[in-house]
């Protein structure tokens, strides 16, 4: 298993408007190993969601190559997409994304249905996930009947139920008061403690310090990709 859980090399992003094609990524290199946490920062337009949709495997590039696990994705069809997206990547939005009437527990075995796991199987895995989000008390629960940060710890449960290689987060905390967003803050430093590799698209810097390291795009190439020093002094 290599070292490098994302590889991309020289990654194009066009998009046709009209009679006009605008450039959104213009050629960008990027590793990023096991168990990295990562900050992607940069002003709109910068091309950070446009990379975002192509490391979640939700769009592909219009050139260059993307290696997830070892695996070229920039060529698969929709369908592998579609399993790639199910098994090797746990997405939380910004805005939860949870099914309104199904409880807390339904929500986080629903990736769990799509891989073809049994009912025993899923709900033993989500009830699992839900006790270390910090949920075991509100399984039953549905989106509804949950504050907005037990909402989006249902969302990071269900990222991690199939027990992804990557956790990708877009403006986890986007939706949040301060308060609630430095407990999924928390959380997310949790999850990256237990191994997992986890890239976060944010454009405030307190939530980019959590990560070890920040990359920060400008004009659809990388502008600066520095290792967090107070997580280097911390590491060694």
């Amino acid at each position: 298993m290599s070292e490098n859980v994302i590889d991309i090399k020289g990654i194009v992003r066009n998009f046709k408007l009209g009679s006009e094609v605008v450039k959104v990524l213009k050629g960008i290199d990027l590793t990023v190993k096991r168990g990295d946490y990562v900050a992607l920062m940069g002003p709109s337009g910068s091309g950070k969601s446009t990379l975002m949709n192509l490391l979640g495997c939700l769009d592909t590039p219009t050139a260059g190559s993307y290696l997830l696990n070892g695996t070229d994705v920039s060529s698969l069809s929709d369908d592998q997409l579609a399993d790639i997206r199910n098994t090797e990547i746990g997405f939380v939005f910004q805005t939860f994304n949870l099914l309104p009437r199904t409880t807390a527990l339904d929500n986080v075995a629903l990736p769990m249905i799509y891989a073809g796991k049994s009912k025993k199987e899923r709900i033993a895995r989500a009830s699992e996930v839900l006790e270390s989000v910090g949920l075991a008390d509100r399984m039953d629960h549905q989106p509804n009947q949950l504050s907005g940060g037990q909402r989006q710890r249902v969302a990071v449960g269900r990222a991690l139920v199939n027990k992804p290689s990557i956790i990708l987060a877009d403006e986890p905390t986007g939706n949040l008061d301060s308060k609630t967003g430095v407990e999924i803050m928390g959380l997310f430093d949790k999850i990256h403690a237990n191994g997992n590799t986890v890239i976060l698209v944010t454009h405030e810097e307190d939530i980019a310090a959590h990560a070890h390291r920040v990359i920060r795009l400008r004009d659809g190439i990388i502008e600066s990709d520095v290792r967090n020093e107070h997580h280097a002094a911390v590491e060694a």
